[in-house]
């Protein structure tokens, strides 16, 4: 098993006042050789937008975005004619293909937004632009892992265009947990949202990431009363 450990106190940060983001892989003024992404996993900042604050409209192309608000909720306006608000418990798939403008805001005045927005590479460029947004809100009520993201446009969750599993759960104290590989060759990064995983030698705390490889499984424990991020990626080089 290949592992890469990045702890929360090491990652890129910005902190623009309306914006507050650190970033897992370089983004940005954050650059480092070391960490520009694990296989097609490019970005996975976690975000704090100020009240009533957030991003203009500005373009993408060729890249799968995927937004999962932590806390507070997130305005989102496309050239495709979407205008919707993202909330907590809901997670926003952006397949930015040939070509989207968009703008993301914090509608509300009196409180911020947390948010993580995670990029991947596509397996085909070119596509159509297309949007989707669904609740993911039954996750908070059934501990485990949840299957939020995928392929296949019948599964559970988003789709997009990667062979990528990304599973979201939330566990007990002292319980424990087996991920298997959807498909062989691929890694998987853990993110701890909140609380302690042990996977192997490894101690995990909140925002801390591990990334996996070379293996067909993974183990986990879990210390506290935890939520944890799994993304399974395909491994190849960018």
């Amino acid at each position: 098993m290949k592992t890469v450990l990045h702890k929360a106190n090491t990652r890129g940060h910005a902190n623009h006042g309306w914006l507050d983001a650190h970033h897992t892989f370089s983004f940005a003024d954050y650059y480092h050789t070391d960490r520009m992404n694990f296989g097609v996993l490019r970005v996975l900042n976690d975000d704090r937008i100020a009240a009533g604050k957030g991003f203009g409209t500005h373009p993408h192309s060729d890249m799968e975005i995927i937004t999962i608000p932590l806390s507070g909720a997130l305005q989102h306006k496309d050239n495709m004619g979407n205008s919707t608000v993202i909330q907590a418990g809901e997670i926003q798939v952006m397949s930015a293909g040939t070509g989207v403008l968009h703008s993301e805001f914090n509608p509300n005045m009196d409180k911020e937004v947390n948010l993580l927005q995670i990029w991947v590479f596509p397996n085909k460029k070119g596509v159509e632009p297309r949007y989707d947004q669904i609740s993911i809100q039954d996750i908070e009520t059934h501990k485990g892992l949840k299957l939020i993201l995928s392929p296949n446009a019948e599964d559970a969750g988003v789709w997009i265009h990667q062979n990528a599993w990304f599973h979201l759960g939330e566990f007990d104290r002292q319980t424990e947990e087996t991920y298997t590989f959807k498909d062989a060759g691929n890694g998987l990064y853990v993110f701890v949202i909140e609380g302690e995983v042990f996977i192997k030698d490894y101690e995990l705390k909140k925002r801390d990431g591990l990334g996996i490889s070379e293996t067909n499984h993974v183990d986990l424990k879990f210390g506290a009363n935890s939520k944890v991020l799994l993304m399974e990626v395909p491994m190849f080089d960018i």
